[in-house]
């Protein structure tokens, strides 16, 4: 569905200054697959999703969407995707049944089929007491909705998501992903999604791509990269500091320990199996006389991978204003409007 080769996107802030937005990308998404993309603010993840559905040009590179090139046949693209940006894509003077409608018309369909289309749309995704609605009117969590929608029309085989649910408080999320993925069962969807909700990517994807500085760092599936990359913790507490010092000890003999930190009487490490270390750990604690006042084993999250890989959170990046891809938050609206025309 997606082939990437080397792509590349620069942007000339000044006679001195170019911003080397993404640096090589090389991907490729089969039909079908639900794909995250991860990163911070400025990693790249929205210029890459703008390249592939024809926003902007990339500057060097190739890449080909539904087996169309994005570049030289960039109308057989648009017509293959729906494309959900970062804002709101309906006009806010639309009522919500006139702007699917009208996006029905634009994408080809006649009039019969338009208002047949938006309101199936109109009732999978449970907007049917909102159609007189104006979009200005419309909560977050509805307008969502709509936009997804909206990128749903043409019935596409490729569903482009970037960062649906961002501002969404948890029960409108939890809405929003419970149609995406319905609708993606019933018309069978490849779907790439960015997002900064690490919880979405991992109970979702069937495969995670991190993105860090322009560049694909990792790709596999949530599991395999918790595993490899991060693996679990295991937290002891002993009842004194002399009794951790020799819990931290024996934990360097546990099968791929690792990053053992000793902080007054507690002892953290990281392992291949969390589970089955720490039962070890504690019987070899009480051979050597060791009192164990708590112990906890933390499965891997996909912020730990990120860590790992980077050498900071993922979460810290997040609404500090670092945005150095040439990216615009605000800008999916006049994107959205743009694939339109």
């Amino acid at each position: 569905m997606i082939r990437t080769r080397s792509l590349t996107k620069d942007f000339v802030v000044s006679r001195s200054s170019t911003v080397h937005a993404v640096r090589g990308i090389s991907l490729e998404i089969d039909a079908g697959e639900l794909v995250a993309v991860l990163g911070p603010n400025g990693a790249g993840k929205t210029t890459t999703m703008r390249m592939l559905t024809t926003l902007i040009a990339p500057t060097s590179g190739t890449a080909t969407v539904a087996g169309h090139d994005v570049v030289a046949e960039p109308a057989q693209v648009r017509r293959q995707i729906g494309y959900v940006g970062q804002g709101n894509g309906a006009g806010h003077t639309q009522r919500v049944r006139d702007e699917l409608y009208s996006q029905g018309v634009i994408y080809g369909l006649d009039r019969r089929a338009a208002r047949q289309r938006a309101g199936e749309l109109i009732e999978a995704l449970e907007l049917t007491e909102l159609t007189g609605r104006k979009v200005a009117d419309l909560s977050g969590g509805q307008r969502r909705r709509l936009d997804v929608a909206m990128g749903l029309v043409h019935a596409p085989p490729l569903l482009v998501l970037d960062e649906p649910s961002t501002g969404l408080d948890p029960q409108n999320r939890a809405n929003l992903w419970q149609h995406i993925l319905r609708m993606r069962a019933e018309y069978e969807m490849t779907i790439v999604l960015t997002t900064h909700y690490l919880d979405e990517a991992d109970s979702m994807a069937e495969r995670v791509v991190v993105v860090d500085h322009g560049e694909v760092i990792a790709d596999d599936t949530p599991e395999v990269l918790k595993a490899k990359l991060a693996g679990d913790r295991i937290v002891v507490t002993a009842a004194d500091t002399e009794g951790a010092r020799r819990l931290a000890r024996l934990s360097e003999h546990l099968p791929e320990a690792r990053d053992i930190v000793l902080d007054g009487a507690r002892v953290e490490a990281r392992v291949s199996d969390g589970p089955g270390s720490l039962p070890e750990l504690m019987r070899e604690a009480q051979d050597a006389g060791v009192r164990v006042t708590t112990a906890q084993v933390h499965r891997p999250t996909l912020d730990d991978v990120f860590l790992n890989l980077t050498g900071r959170s993922l979460r810290e990046t997040e609404g500090n204003g670092e945005n150095t891809d040439g990216e615009n938050s605000d800008g999916a609206n006049t994107d959205t409007q743009e694939a339109a025309a």
